[in-house]
């Protein structure tokens, strides 16, 4: 959007079940943005802040697309901050502090991951910003959560999956593996869109904003599944099951003839459905593995399901597999991500859309949530440094022609 009138007709959004939520989007890297990002494709009107001298790190990582300045482009970037509107604001200066806090009485949200005190030490904590608006949700997602003894360590992604367990979990138990995407990112800025929407409501009921607090290691913990009841309850550490399964059999990654399927006909259903489709009517009333607890008995499932599930699968390929067993019982091939992205069934669910970004085009990922009123990912943008300054600092705000050229010549924004 070149014009003031374009960047003001998007800033007004017309569709979603967010629409007139207005969000100031403080994050950088990737759990922020993400968080932000899906409210936006939900309606929500998104000002992403940045540091002019100091914007969000993302823009140089790649892939790097050339746009049609000759600029490189962070497709990266493109992924997590599409549908967002962005300034530059140095919080670090006083005009920057009073201009943030101008916008706050406007807003209804705030969404900041800087490490906790950080807020605070700017004069921008959440008492201050209640002070100016008592309904204002603020949103701080961090490592290791808002309060407690490790909250000011510094953390990353593998911090999270570290120290909320899940690294001792996967992997083989010769050597325990990180799952090999940032889940602690993403994992907390699901937990804290949901926080972020549960607040808001409560603040359009009431009047009355909170603090929405979500740590990475939390959230972590949270995706452990039963490994944490189960130590409770039996004192019994979970450990690495590679791609196997700890209590139920057949369920893992299995070859065929171009590849390997995830298959998981464990249930007496499931199994009964896997023999007939294979042909294997003797297996199917053995009364050796006609249960459950029959199958998962290590004796049984090695000496004779395993063997059986690897004759079948192996003289099949991937395709062939995926169209025989239909929606009998699961099997899934186990794709590359070029899999993935040719995947009609994910291109009809919008799981691969187009991002424009300063003159650059990358698909990128969709949005997961699908409303029957629909979400706005499709045709959307991500923008440069502070592009819509003009449009937010004079029509939003109501700077006047000389407010805005001084903080422009103070270098706030």
């Amino acid at each position: 959007m070149n014009s003031l009138t374009d960047a003001l007709a998007s800033f007004a959004r017309t569709a979603g079940p967010l629409k007139g939520v207005t969000i100031l989007d403080l994050t950088r890297v990737v759990a922020g943005p993400y968080c932000a990002m899906l409210l936006a494709d939900m309606g929500a009107t998104v000002i992403k802040i940045e540091n002019p001298a100091d914007p969000d790190l993302t823009r140089e990582f790649p892939p790097l697309s050339r746009s049609s300045s000759s600029e490189p482009v962070s497709g990266f970037f493109a992924q997590f901050n599409r549908n967002k509107l962005a300034v530059g604001l140095d919080l670090k200066k006083a005009e920057g502090k009073a201009t943030f806090l101008d916008m706050v009485r406007k807003a209804d949200i705030v969404i900041e991951n800087f490490r906790p005190g950080t807020m605070a030490r700017l004069g921008l904590g959440y008492e201050v910003l209640r002070e100016v608006n008592p309904a204002i949700v603020c949103t701080a997602i961090s490592g290791f959560g808002q309060y407690g003894p490790n909250s000011l360590r510094p953390a990353f992604d593998s911090s999270a999956q570290a120290s909320g367990g899940l690294w001792s979990m996967n992997g083989t138990v010769e050597e325990p593996m990180r799952v090999g995407t940032v889940l602690g990112d993403l994992s907390a800025a699901l937990y804290a869109a949901i926080g972020t929407l549960g607040a808001l409501r409560e603040a359009e009921r009431s009047g009355q904003g909170q603090l929405v607090d979500v740590s990475q290691q939390d959230s972590i913990v949270s995706l452990t599944e039963n490994a944490l009841v189960t130590y409770t309850e039996t004192g019994k550490v979970t450990v690495p099951e590679g791609n196997g399964h700890p209590f139920v059999r057949p369920y893992g990654r299995y070859a065929c003839k171009d590849g390997y399927v995830f298959f998981g006909a464990y249930t007496d259903k499931f199994w009964r459905e896997a023999c007939l489709t294979f042909g294997d009517e003797a297996m199917a009333s053995d009364p050796e593995v006609d249960s459950m607890a029959k199958r998962f008995e290590t004796d049984v499932y090695l000496r004779k399901v395993k063997p059986a599930v690897e004759r079948w699968l192996g003289a099949h390929t991937k395709a062939e597999l995926e169209a025989m067993t239909g929606d009998r019982f699961p099997l899934s091939p186990i794709k590359s991500i070029d899999e993935v992205v040719a995947d009609p069934h994910l291109r009809e669910r919008d799981m691969v859309v187009p991002v424009d970004c300063q003159g650059a085009r990358f698909e990128v990922f969709g949005n997961p949530i699908k409303l029957s009123g629909g979400t706005l990912e499709r045709g959307a943008s991500a923008p440069s440094v502070g592009q819509h300054n003009a449009a937010i600092y004079r029509q939003w705000l109501g700077l006047d022609e000389a407010e805005y050229a001084e903080l422009v010549r103070l270098g706030v924004i």
